[in-house]
């Protein structure tokens, strides 16, 4: 007997010691884990948990408008007064059907009783209802004289593994901000067991330069997370930049930062955008893949000018996300009323 109590006697001091000598390795390693900051270095240990938790909560979103366009002949001198006066269907030389297309990302921010709400950036739903054309003048210029006006039929957006297809509505959407939420009613039973993201929503204005983040999307209809650092926090409002890469279908994904280590991951941000050039390049009328061209003889089908955009990749703009708390916070009776509740915010 007095040899355990020698024992505990002689254990107790060395546990003690030894704790307290992890506690400060931890501290003098890890030095800025406790100051209350977003951190600057990447994580010491798995997050990959928490990681794959929040990815069951991002969704890929196809949008798609449909037009119906009217040509009038050059000779017939057009202006939009006169078509705003005129039957535009009987006026048209020809009628074509087309399409827009557009994808990007979506998060769930919200379930409740089968209500499922989404949020995403603006420009990736934000078709115009009504385009319009000009012929153009011998020396290039634009003329006032109407090519042709497109009318949208209709649009649908989606997400195709949400139940019944995906097809989701309009909620809320400010073109200014570059904020759109999407959402829908669904079957209960379907909708509860969708993962909705639920972690907490952060402060952007706390971000400093270099700070860690993780970013979730959709880039070329792949789901990714990526990493980058914060730079030029507070270079203009409600916007920061990042390093991390950015790619078509990239718009609408969240940017997350981590507060004194894992898991304490906060939603600091949305994608917007990467700076671009655009170039208009002729195309063949054919798009089809399949279709071979040999380039050393000379094309004489139907051609088509097409607006294109250049991306420069490394720089990516993001939304604050204190402006899209604000947004939501200030529908929040509208979006209950309509049946949509976000718990971390409400």
């Amino acid at each position: 007997m007095n040899r355990v109590k020698k024992f505990s006697s002689i254990f107790l001091p060395l546990f003690a010691l030894l704790i307290f000598s992890c506690t400060s390795t931890y501290e003098s390693i890890y030095p800025t884990l406790n100051d209350g900051k977003y951190d600057s270095e990447f994580p010491y240990k798995s997050s990959s948990k928490q990681l794959e938790e929040i990815s069951n909560s991002i969704k890929l979103i196809n949008c798609i408008a449909f037009y119906n366009s009217y040509v009038f002949d050059e000779s017939s001198s057009l202006t939009i007064r006169d078509v705003r006066r005129i039957d535009i269907e009987k006026s048209a030389t020809k009628v074509i059907f087309y399409n827009n297309t557009a994808s990007g990302t979506a998060t769930i921010i919200g379930e409740n009783n089968g209500n499922v709400l989404l949020i995403t950036v603006a420009h990736i739903v934000n078709f115009p209802d009504t385009i319009i054309s000009y012929y153009s003048n011998p020396d290039g210029t634009p003329s006032q004289k109407v090519q042709s006006v497109s009318i949208k039929t209709r649009q649908s957006n989606y997400i195709p593994d949400l139940p019944d297809g995906g097809d989701l509505d309009i909620v809320l959407m400010d073109k200014s901000l570059d904020i759109c939420l999407l959402g829908k009613r669904f079957d209960p039973i379907a909708t509860s067991r969708l993962s909705v993201f639920n972690y907490q929503w952060g402060k952007s204005t706390e971000l400093e330069w270099g700070t860690f983040i993780y970013v979730f999307g959709y880039p070329m209809n792949y789901k990714m997370i990526s990493k980058g650092i914060v730079s030029s926090p507070g270079r203009e409002k409600n916007t920061f930049l990042i390093d991390a890469v950015f790619n078509r279908g990239s718009s609408g994904g969240i940017v997350l930062a981590i507060r004194d280590g894992i898991p304490n991951f906060e939603l600091v941000g949305l994608v917007k955008s990467v700076p671009a050039d655009f170039q208009y390049v002729v195309h063949p009328l054919t798009k089809t893949q399949e279709l071979e061209y040999n380039p050393m003889i000379p094309y004489k089908g139907d051609l088509f000018v097409q607006k294109e955009q250049i991306m420069r990749t490394g720089i990516t703009k993001v939304i604050g996300i204190e402006a899209v708390a604000e947004f939501i916070k200030q529908n929040r009776t509208f979006l209950i009323n309509k049946g949509y509740y976000v718990n971390s915010l409400f």
